[in-house]
């Protein structure tokens, strides 16, 4: 694969020179209504969040998947931005977030469009706040074409295997509760133990990244905070280990409906699985 040399912005804010994919390369990560949006700067809050788009899969029915992503640029805020005028794609709800976590994060989700989309066609998405407006505009370029091990390199996955597949996820149904009742909710994921883990780590043990297989919860959409029992991430125990169960309580403060995410991840590709919760 041909690779290009690219200037990036680590995570404790120092330039790093990183080989990136050539296709990667040529991309302008983000767009803004004044232009390309560098890596540049440190804050902890009061900054934007910015879409971005990330590529795209075909399918084997002959459609394809748009895939999409976005950078809060805060360090420590999280922001919410609500469905409608300020986060739409092409005018609408796509399945899109409404709860953005700080910094990077790719493949958010995707957009599926039919067989005959065409080349040329795009599909925007539209973020605003604090005043300023940003957009993220996917079409099927070919350069833009997605694969597994595409996808492993640029989330930084440092152990790579060619024949990973993500983990498969399933979980919780739609939940309905009142407050102050809190629900509990479970997820599990299996895994083709690729790839292999460089380490074994303790599990469910606060700050530290599992390696091997992992769940994590995290809030997707909602009008409110949501509050998770500790741990919010279980990890497998051992390097053989094909299948990890997660169970949560998750507390909520604000009426409304809610979508939680569980996140498996094999460290290198994830999967999601999304629970709708109606508060009332």
């Amino acid at each position: 694969m041909l690779m290009r040399l690219r200037w990036i912005l680590s995570p404790i804010g120092a330039l790093v020179l990183m080989a990136v994919p050539h296709h990667l390369a040529a991309q302008t990560p983000f767009e803004s209504s004044t232009g390309p949006i560098p890596y540049n700067g440190q804050y902890s809050r009061g900054q934007d969040v910015v879409p971005s788009y990330d590529g795209w899969k075909a399918n084997p029915d002959g459609t394809f998947s748009m895939y999409f992503g976005y950078m809060n640029r805060n360090f420590e805020e999280q922001l919410d931005i609500d469905i409608g005028p300020n986060n739409n794609v092409d005018g609408g709800d796509r399945g899109q977030p409404t709860h953005f976590y700080p910094r990077r994060h790719w493949f958010v989700f995707k957009v599926v469009v039919p067989k005959d989309w065409g080349v040329d066609k795009k599909v925007t998405w539209t973020l605003s706040i604090r005043g300023k407006t940003n957009t993220a505009k996917g079409w099927l370029q070919p350069d833009w074409e997605l694969s597994n091990e595409v996808m492993m390199e640029n989330v930084g996955a440092g152990n790579r295997d060619p024949d990973n597949e993500a983990p498969v996820i399933t979980g919780t149904g739609p939940q309905t509760i009142s407050l102050p009742d809190t629900v509990t909710l479970s997820a599990v994921a299996r895994d083709d133990l690729l790839p292999r883990p460089r380490g074994q780590r303790n599990s469910g043990e606060a700050g530290v990244e599992a390696q091997g297989l992992s769940v994590q919860w995290i809030q997707y959409r909602g009008p409110g905070a949501i509050t998770f029992t500790a741990p919010t991430r279980a990890a497998t125990s051992t390097a053989s280990s094909r299948s990890v169960t997660s169970t949560t309580v998750a507390a909520f403060k604000v009426p409304g409906i809610y979508v939680v995410r569980a996140v498996a991840s094999d460290s290198a590709l994830d999967s999601f699985h999304d629970i709708t919760v109606t508060v009332k």
